[in-house]
């Protein structure tokens, strides 16, 4: 296998697609590199194409041979159960995969590098979401992990904003850290925060008054007006560097923060997104509000985060008494 470089993400070119020549190849950059401007579908996109062509080759079927009966087997391998002998995906990731494999067979059709696609008559399996996986944090929760931060230090100014930013704006954890000091700025009266969501759309949202009195304290100790806004801390943890944080420490500190705050470690960056959305919800908030200060492009993907009916019925389970 030979590197391929695509922009934000790199992985091997695999054999199935150079071993048909430089037509595949290149349509396969081009599929990554042009097709797929969003870093983080490119990079899953990658994974699990990559690992279905990998099932190929295992099999010994070349790529341009593969009938819809592959495809399926691949599936079905997939989300198969690891003590049946198969690879026990979850259903989401399952469906994830056949998209994948769909997408980068309809532009190899178009490129006439496959005569037709084997993917399109596979259907997925069935997958029914009424309620979001996401672990949030109650209302109590959130006040006790804020308040076991020590704002006296660097990295605890830092956190502390870095946390209520997702609480208090809704924004996926890649928007917050791609922010600037300049993107948080006064209108009238009142604060502003200019997120760039999916697509490379830029979202403001009015800004509450608690995320600015974590804001305005943490920038005042950044001391910077330009520049990444949430940075990395230097050797001395004294004060910050002039490196954009990323997802992986954001990450890590939230492990390290709520287990410090004795509430476990199975919360993730997304929590905060969901606990801002939850709160917001619980507290008559209307859904199309929400719907539209998340960034979601249809309501049933913001009412995942509407646990008042999982509220309703753990009250009345505890009507139970023995």
């Amino acid at each position: 296998m030979s590197e391929l470089a695509v922009p934000q993400t790199s992985f091997l070119l695999p054999a199935a697609i150079t071993d048909m020549g430089d037509a595949a190849t290149r349509a396969f950059i081009d599929f990554f590199t042009a097709q797929i401007r969003n870093k983080n579908t490119r990079a899953a996109y990658g994974r699990n194409v990559s690992r279905f062509l990998a099932w190929i080759d295992e099999h010994q079927v070349v790529l341009p041979m593969v009938e819809p009966h592959h495809v399926a087997l691949y599936i079905e391998d997939l989300g198969r159960p690891v003590e049946e002998g198969g690879q026990g995906a979850a259903i989401a990731t399952v469906k994830q995969h056949l998209a994948a494999i769909r997408v980068l067979g309809d532009f190899l059709v178009v490129r006439q590098i496959l005569p037709r696609n084997p993917a399109t008559e596979v259907r997925g399996p069935k997958h029914v979401v009424r309620t979001g996986r996401t672990p949030v944090l109650t209302g109590a929760e959130a006040r006790e992990l804020f308040a076991s931060i020590d704002p006296s230090t660097a990295i605890g100014l830092r956190d502390r904003a870095l946390l209520a930013a997702m609480v208090y704006t809704f924004g996926r954890i890649s928007a917050v850290l791609a922010l600037d000091v300049g993107d948080y700025y006064q209108v009238g009266r009142g604060m502003r925060v200019r997120l760039q969501e999916k697509g490379g759309r830029d979202h403001e949202m009015p800004v509450h008054h608690t995320l600015v009195e974590h804001l305005d304290t943490y920038i005042e100790a950044l001391g910077e007006v330009e520049g990444p806004l949430f940075r990395t801390i230097n050797r001395r943890r004294t004060g910050y560097t002039a490196n954009r944080l990323d997802r992986r420490e954001a990450l890590a500190m939230v492990k390290r923060r709520t287990k410090a705050a004795g509430l476990g470690g199975k919360f993730s960056n997304h929590t905060f997104r969901g606990t801002g959305i939850t709160a917001y919800l619980s507290n008559d908030g209307q859904l199309e509000r929400a719907q539209y200060m998340a960034g979601h492009a249809s309501p049933r993907t913001t009412k995942l985060y509407d646990r008042r009916e999982q509220e309703a019925t753990l009250d009345e389970v505890e009507r139970i008494i023995l």
